[in-house]
């Protein structure tokens, strides 16, 4: 599914050289949970953005089901992540005059579906989320976790091959957090979705199949969860 070799992403703030990944290979199959995790600046988003396709590596490689990604213009970039990524971010970046359901077939629409079409996989993946009783509210009616679980079927109406997701409890509380993990948790094991998750909470690791640490830009350690 993704395929990395001594990946390495180097940014350049003057003359200063700050190097956020260094030289990291690893796996990731279809349908694992994959966390990766480790201290502040260790390089877990630098390296969710590389995989995510909205960055490009300083040097090394990456294979997502096959495909060279550094290889692709930036139309087919753009076309790629529409087509096979979801992205979740800690900001759940809904739009506040749209009502649940509208934000979510906004991701559809861009994939040039029917009305129809949007509408029936927006209603399909509301309803895996648990939210298919608030189709009409706006973002404001809803509670965070309310929202991110928004977020998350946003990303899942165009059934990617990959979801992302950068620290998406970050601004939830212990019960919303355990409501939206809940929620990646069933969509792995239900759906056989492949997701890679940021975090820096300990508690979170029941939910990996396995844990990437990362420290100082490269992989310090693996853990397979039971």
């Amino acid at each position: 599914m993704i395929e990395v070799t001594d990946l390495y992403r180097t940014y350049h703030m003057g003359s200063v050289r700050v190097p956020a990944l260094r030289g990291i290979t690893f796996t990731v199959n279809r349908g694992d949970f994959i966390g990766l995790m480790g201290p502040s600046g260790s390089g877990k988003s630098t390296l969710l953005h590389l995989l995510g396709v909205l960055d490009y590596p300083t040097k090394g490689k990456i294979l997502i089901d096959g495909i060279d990604i550094s290889a692709l213009s930036d139309d087919e970039r753009t076309d790629f992540r529409l087509n096979k990524m979801g992205y979740i971010f800690q900001e759940y970046a809904l739009v506040p005059e749209l009502s649940v359901m509208e934000n979510v077939e906004l991701t559809a629409m861009a994939q040039g579906k029917s009305d129809a079409e949007c509408r029936k996989a927006s209603m399909d993946v509301l309803d895996i989320v648990g939210l298919s009783h608030r189709l009409n509210h706006l973002p404001g009616e809803l509670s965070g976790g309310e929202q991110q679980r928004v977020a998350i079927a946003r990303s899942m109406v165009n059934r990617p091959l990959i979801l992302f997701a950068d620290e998406p409890c970050a601004n939830l509380d212990t019960e919303n957090s355990k409501v939206v993990l809940g929620k990646f948790h069933a969509i792995n094991e239900e759906l056989g979705q492949t997701i890679v998750m940021v975090s820096h909470e300990e508690w979170h690791k029941e939910y990996f199949h396995r844990i990437i640490y990362l420290k100082d830009g490269q992989i310090e350690r693996e853990e397979q969860q039971e």
